[in-house]
């Protein structure tokens, strides 16, 4: 992100010190990022992404799954709020605090109206910088879910079968992408 001639640079204690307002701040490189509390529809969507990937990453000892409100930095002195990661000791317990969670193996954020530059851009270039090995954004309107590695350029676009394998000794995850997206809708 660039910075504006005489644009404060943020730090995570600045962050940290904000009030409690029901926004949500986070550090990106220095900027911080502003949005306002999620939409009915898009905590839907967490939601039924977290009861997809919390029983296969508890079975296969993956590490664990979590959601916002969060703050990690990625080994990096950030502050991120994903809307849906896994990380965390494959195999090990639960991290009690936020820094344990180390860098995730996977970061969810589903777009909304105010977060999607910061989402697709932003966030996605310091995931990657980070070192996640693969960053979700789901797009409810398009009813498709962008996949982001670490190197790439552009993202795979799945609006079909999304299929996750994070370790090649354990067997594949597979979302019926449509289905998915009747859950949340509700249609």
């Amino acid at each position: 992100m660039d910075m504006a001639h005489g644009a404060k640079v943020w730090t995570r204690t600045d962050v940290l010190e904000l009030p409690d307002d029901g926004n949500r701040y986070e550090l990106v490189d220095g900027g911080l990022l502003v949005t306002p509390g999620p939409s009915a529809p898009h905590q839907r969507a967490i939601g039924e992404l977290f009861r997809i990937l919390e029983p296969y990453v508890r079975a296969h000892g993956l590490g664990h799954v979590s959601f916002s409100p969060a703050d990690l930095d990625l080994r990096a002195g950030q502050l991120v709020q994903p809307d849906l990661f896994v990380g965390g000791a494959p195999g090990g317990p639960p991290p009690l605090l936020w820094d344990e969670f180390g860098i995730p193996i996977l970061v969810v954020e589903v777009l909304s109206p105010s977060t999607a530059r910061y989402d697709r851009i932003t966030k996605r270039r310091r995931y990657q910088r980070s070192g996640v090995d693969r960053y979700w954004i789901v797009d409810l309107d398009a009813r498709l879910v962008e996949v982001w590695t670490p190197d790439g350029e552009r993202p795979a676009v799945v609006d079909d079968r999304l299929v996750w394998q994070p370790d090649p000794a354990v067997p594949a995850l597979a979302i019926d992408v449509p289905a998915y997206f009747r859950s949340v809708w509700g249609s």
